[in-house]
């Protein structure tokens, strides 16, 4: 006896019995039309025996049905974006951010430069301002040194015509006493001049006279040294200041 250890009688039955439903439900009887004769369906089978293998009919493997993820890629889809949208508004953010700071920086250069030209513009005007108060002082003290000046000037005039006044005077007042105390010689010309220099003291007396062009022979000349002399002490000043020790004097008599 044969063991049937695949379960192959079994499954060979099943097989047939289902052919032959199937068969049965494919064949059409037109019970209308008694003429037409059936025509029996060819039923085309396949005899097991019990030594044959039966190769079970090929069932297609059932494939699952995907998994709906379109709200999932939706999310996911949404959630890039946001995340994108995120990263474009935070880039907006910098670039605000950074030309803001960029203003403030520029802003701030201009403010330095603009405190550094008023500076500049301040020192410039300090020191135009101290140019022309030293102009000004410089000027002043110009015409105050000219006031002065002139001041001086005009008293040392006025002091000096009134010493050459004086000393005019004072000259001729000596002249005059030389001239009453002269003999004059026999050999005296008309015209003749001479020079003389007379040295004296404080008091007028005189210490030494010497004779320097002399138009006249050497009798003129011993007579006027003599006169000089003889005119010892000779006139003081009016104004002490213009008294000479050493005079030059010049002897020209009248006729």
């Amino acid at each position: 006896m044969v063991h049937d250890t695949h379960n192959v009688i079994p499954v060979t039955l099943a097989l047939l019995l289902h052919v032959l439903l199937f068969s049965s439900l494919i064949v059409v009887i037109d019970f209308g039309d008694r003429t037409r004769l059936a025509v029996p369906l060819a039923i085309k089978g396949t005899l097991v025996t019990d030594n044959a293998i039966v190769i079970p009919p090929k069932v297609e493997e059932l494939v699952p049905p995907e998994p709906d993820t379109s709200e999932q890629d939706r999310l996911r889809a949404e959630e890039l974006k946001r995340q994108e949208d995120a990263r474009i508004e935070r880039e907006r953010l910098n670039r605000i951010k950074q030309q803001e700071e960029e203003r403030a920086e520029k802003r701030r250069i201009e403010d330095e430069a603009e405190k550094e030209r008023k500076r500049i513009e301040a020192q410039r005007a300090r020191e135009a301002e101290i140019d022309r108060q030293r102009l000004e002082n410089e000027r002043l003290r110009a015409e105050a040194q000219a006031a002065r000046e002139a001041e001086i000037d005009a008293e040392t005039n006025r002091l000096d015509a009134m010493s050459a006044n004086a000393k005019a005077a004072y000259i001729f007042a000596i002249q005059q006493r030389i001239n009453r105390t002269w003999v004059r010689p026999p050999s005296f010309t008309v015209g003749m001049k001479c020079v003389l220099n007379v040295r004296q003291l404080p008091g007028g007396e005189v210490v030494s006279v010497t004779l320097g062009s002399c138009d006249g022979d050497e009798a003129v000349k011993r007579s006027i040294e003599a006169a000089v002399y003889r005119a010892s002490p000779l006139p003081t000043p009016a104004d002490p200041s213009v008294f000479d020790r050493n005079l030059r004097l010049i002897f020209e008599p009248a006729e």
